[in-house]
């Protein structure tokens, strides 16, 4: 690999919140910036984050939704932020969310005129439904989200699930599948670490330890998790479940394993942002117990795969792409009931969990330095590809228009911010004009 690129790289959630999407971003900046080229962050401003990395982060206005989305909401239309970053002289635009984050993308690359990649990690369908709880406005939204991806220059997967499920809201462009990898190296953690860990919770080394590790909202499978250990526990089998992580739905999954009468059995850790600290934490447990059927790749599950730890995942799931049934995981039907008699057998034969583990290891493990390296390759195709006019972009010639016009009304709102009050009327007065005929051509086209 020889020419070095300089790379935007943007997306909706960011530390100090983390997911799945936000540890790719942070990993593919990492990587670009120390071996590749020139990374950039660009995402909402968030209260209290601190960016101390090797790279720039670029923080733009943002709403307070994180109870209603999870996060915060960016403001993609940042006049002064565009303005800035118009002479950045970018080789690539990489947006990882198709909401504020390809919004902003979009409008940026009208100033740049780089080509736009969007990877879709998550099925953003099932996000809508949660936060929409309207069957007006919810196709309007997935509509929106279709046509964001649509207009970008490459479409990525994470995996066969997700560009399955990318189809199924609409999208009928072409996309490539650029999994995911983790930060953690193959292998496991010292003996000595895992002990200090087991002593600091308590939990004595006969007893066999599930594991989750994620956010914790209901969508991720936690009902499930619940009621299969609810039967677990009723048959009589010892075990304690850890829950590594946090959400907004933690206050309810802690009052629904009291109700159950299993909270005994729950140790709730928190998130754990130390990358090394984490990796003891898997090493720790004998199974990692992720029934989710949201998650298109689960970096979790392949991080869990890295430090030698079996996953029970379902069966037909994204996250269990690339996984044999008792070879390097344990695959079920969606169902409580069945999924208990696993985590009873599992208990009961730690064992051969640690042989399926050995087998995830070597089988499934792909590190970001190969993911990234992948992807980077594939930016140089991209982008010779866009230089002679080859594109996956269906922008329309109305939605081309509007973001120009948007671009223009950007422009217009930084330049009047920066002249004199007598001179800002006319400036606006114009602007109005501006608008107002791009409107009407707008129309005019539709017709």
């Amino acid at each position: 690999m020889s020419d070095k690129l300089n790379v935007c790289l943007l997306n909706d959630s960011f530390p100090p919140l983390i997911d799945g999407v936000s540890t790719a971003v942070i990993n593919y900046a990492t990587i670009i910036q120390k071996e590749l080229g020139s990374a950039t962050v660009v995402t909402p401003a968030y209260p209290g984050a601190e960016d101390k990395y090797d790279f720039p982060v670029v923080r733009y206005s943002s709403l307070a939704t994180e109870k209603q989305l999870g996060y915060r909401a960016g403001y993609p239309f940042s006049a002064s932020k565009l303005e800035a970053m118009k002479n950045s002289m970018f080789d690539i635009i990489h947006s990882h969310c198709p909401f504020a984050s390809t919004v902003f993308a979009r409008n940026l690359k009208e100033k740049n005129g780089a080509p736009l990649i969007m990877t879709y990690h998550t099925k953003f369908n099932e996000d809508i439904k949660r936060v929409i709880d309207n069957p007006l406005i919810e196709p309007q939204i997935t509509k929106f989200v279709v046509q964001n991806i649509s207009v970008c220059d490459e479409v990525w997967t994470v995996s066969k699930g997700a560009g399955e499920n990318l189809r199924s809201i609409g999208y009928e462009g072409n996309y490539i599948i650029m999994p995911n990898g983790v930060d953690f190296p193959k292998g496991r953690a010292t003996e000595e670490d895992i002990e200090a860990l087991r002593a600091e919770f308590g939990i004595d080394t006969d007893i066999p330890l599930f594991l989750f590790v994620g956010r914790v909202f209901w969508y991720k499978g936690f009902k499930t998790i619940l009621q299969s250990l609810k039967y677990v526990s009723e048959s009589g089998t010892d075990y304690r479940m850890m829950i590594v992580g946090d959400g907004g739905d933690i206050d309810g999954v802690k009052a629904e394993a009291e109700r159950l009468g299993i909270i005994d059995k729950f140790i709730f850790a928190g998130a754990i942002n130390d990358r090394s600290e984490l990796r003891v934490y898997y090493c720790m447990a004998d199974l990692f117990f992720f029934p989710s059927v949201y998650d298109t790749n689960g970096i979790v599950v392949r991080e869990a795969a890295a430090c030698g730890l079996p996953s029970l995942l379902i069966r037909g799931s994204c996250a269990a792409e690339d996984f044999t049934n008792y070879r390097n995981a344990i695959l079920t039907p969606n169902d409580p009931f069945a999924i208990s008699k696993e985590l009873i057998h599992a208990a009961k034969h730690r064992e051969l969990l640690k042989d399926m583990g050995q087998h995830a290891m070597n089988e499934v493990y792909l590190s970001w330095e190969d993911a990234v390296k992948n992807a980077f390759e594939r930016y140089h195709v991209v982008l010779e590809n866009y230089k002679r006019g080859i594109t996956q972009s269906r922008e329309t010639k109305t939605q081309e228009i509007l973001y120009s016009s948007i671009c223009s009304i950007t422009n217009s709102i930084q330049k009047v911010r920066s002249i004199t009050a007598s001179a800002k009327r006319k400036t606006i007065k114009t602007s109005r004009t501006i608008t107002h005929a791009i409107s009407a051509n707008i129309v005019k086209k539709d017709k």
